[in-house]
């Protein structure tokens, strides 16, 4: 195996015998064969935009296989077989409408005619041979880029999942995800051809991530500023974890009224926020922090756990009765549900101990995404005026188990009290119960949501330009970014799109960003990797 998508690749080059991640050499391997079956329907779906052919079942196919791709999404080998199958299958059936439509019906390149081997053993060879799903022959730099699109993609596709299951779609990004596969099949682009290409990922990630905001305050309201217990209370429970806030709602909805409480971890926190969500009494509160005390929290808790995305660790074989995956997750040994119903999840919620008292270890404040923020924006502007608020930093992005990410507590720790802190995305359980104070009646410390939240960000940030006639570069903001997986790698793009610039990211940089391509972005956009919290403060606050 081969796999350098994520920050904690082996050794900062590439994991080769097993993932740091816990994946296997054979799941890494079903993955990259995927890939290249996706690279075939990709290509077929390309040309039939170009005869009219656009099937709704290719697009979610696309987009969901794609996205068990990602960092701990996926380990279950025969979920992966069934990808491989299924890729196949509709490829095949996408080439005769294609036809039918006068549309090209030949396609010369191996990947289009690619056919799965019979059985999991020989899957794993026929991947094994064809290996990773960029270019062999291709010169470092490009090779390069190509794996920085097809991670950004992976990232793309799991916010357009998100976005489809609330019934918010653009065909616009389906037909760029098949436009980049379709470019991974050839071998004549050049390297300006693959930046641009990589670019354009960016700015469809920006549109991806506007489609999720708007699916999700259209269905469950904007976000308002929430105090979210992080201890817990005696009664029945079920913890959620992900992202899936569609999840979150039916599980609420149908254990109403059972004598369980609902937990959330992770990236579920911010949904506290939302007005449709926190209707629910029985929406109590957050159970889990930072990600390397995770293992150690998810065995203690008393009910059922349902990961509803990527889940930062692989859970322990012990712990699998108590686990239940949904949508693209999937691993080994544990419960994975089809469809809306959890009666299954409920049922063993009511079987379980469930909390035996209460305990308070304090609460967090979630819901200052852009409609919150946008509200009190006049303030902030003022404060900025009157140097009441001298700087304002973005921290935040995922969160793992490598050396070197207490950077980013220590770093907002010592923030001066005369600045701002913004957070989104599972790396702010480094900090995000600090006391950092208030400005103006303002919240130091303002968490703006799950990942795809970059969006809110974004509004605040270019809202603010816009009140100091400047451009975001312009502003007295600073962009302190932790980064783990492929989702993170679509933000960083959408934020290059846009041309901000000063972007610190760490722990590491990537490991399939060659020096040349690092130079790129280094010249075009002062994109820096992080030091000490000290020096980087001090530099950011010349």
């Amino acid at each position: 195996m081969f796999c350098n998508q994520c920050e904690q690749t082996a050794k900062g080059q590439g994991c080769t015998v097993r993932g740091v991640c816990g994946k296997s050499h054979e799941v890494a391997t079903l993955q990259d064969l995927l890939g290249h079956a996706l690279k075939g329907l990709g290509l077929v779906a390309h040309e039939g935009r170009r005869a009219g052919v656009i099937e709704e079942k290719v697009n979610h196919f696309t987009a969901e296989a794609l996205f068990s791709t990602l960092t701990n999404v996926n380990f279950d080998e025969e979920r992966f077989v069934e990808y491989i199958n299924d890729a196949v299958e509709l490829r095949e059936s996408l080439k005769k409408k294609v036809k039918e439509a006068g549309g090209s019906s030949e396609f010369a390149l191996d990947v289009a005619q690619l056919q799965p081997a019979g059985d999991l053993e020989a899957l794993v060879k026929q991947g094994e041979e064809l290996g990773q799903p960029w270019s062999r022959e291709a010169e470092e730099d490009i090779v390069s880029l190509q794996q920085t699109l097809y991670f950004g993609i992976k990232g793309v596709s799991a916010y357009t999942h998100h976005a489809a299951v609330l019934g918010r779609e653009d065909d616009a990004i389906y037909a760029f995800l098949h436009e980049a596969l379709a470019a991974l099949s050839v071998s004549e682009l050049s390297l300006d051809d693959w930046l641009a290409l990589v670019m354009k990922a960016g700015e469809i990630n920006l549109k991806v991530m506007e489609l999720l905001d708007a699916a999700n305050t259209s269905v469950y309201g904007h976000p308002v500023p929430t105090e979210v217990p992080l201890g817990y209370r005696k009664n029945k429970c079920i913890l959620v974890s992900g992202h899936d806030l569609y999840d979150l709602k039916n599980i609420l909805e149908q254990s109403e009224g059972k004598g369980i409480d609902i937990y959330t971890h992770g990236e579920m926190l911010p949904a506290h926020g939302y007005p449709e969500l926190k209707k629910y009494d029985h929406l109590y509160g957050n159970f889990g922090t930072a990600w390397q005390r995770q293992q150690k929290e998810f065995p203690e808790f008393p009910g059922p756990i349902v990961m509803t995305t990527n889940c930062l660790r692989e859970p322990k074989e012990p712990y699998f009765k108590n686990i239940y995956t949904r949508e693209v997750v999937g691993w080994p040994g544990a419960n994975h549900i089809e469809g809306d119903d959890y009666s299954e999840v409920i049922d063993k919620a009511l079987s379980m101990p469930g909390f035996a008292g209460d305990e308070d270890k304090g609460s967090v404040n979630v819901g200052f995404a852009h409609n919150a923020v946008l509200s009190v924006a006049d303030k902030v502007v003022d404060a900025v005026k009157n140097g009441a608020v001298k700087h304002i930093y973005l921290v935040g992005g995922c969160d793992g188990a490598k050396t070197g990410r207490n950077y980013y507590s220590e770093f907002v720790e010592k923030t001066p009290k005369d600045t701002l802190v913004l957070t989104l995305a599972c790396g702010k359980y480094r900090f995000y119960d600090q006391e950092l104070g208030v400005i103006g009646g303002i919240p130091r410390l303002l968490d703006m949501g799950q990942c795809n939240d970059a969006y809110s960000a974004i509004r605040v940030a270019v809202a603010l330009a816009d009140a100091f006639d400047t451009d975001v570069n312009g502003l007295p903001l600073s962009l302190i970014v932790s980064w783990y997986e492929q989702k993170a790698v679509a933000i960083l793009l959408t934020l290059l799109h846009l041309g901000l610039k000063d972007i610190r990211l760490g722990p590491s940089m990537p490991a399939f960003l060659t020096p040349n391509v690092t130079e790129v972005l280094v010249d075009k956009f002062n994109i820096m990797p992080i030091g000490s919290a000290e020096e980087d403060l001090a530099a950011t606050l010349k």
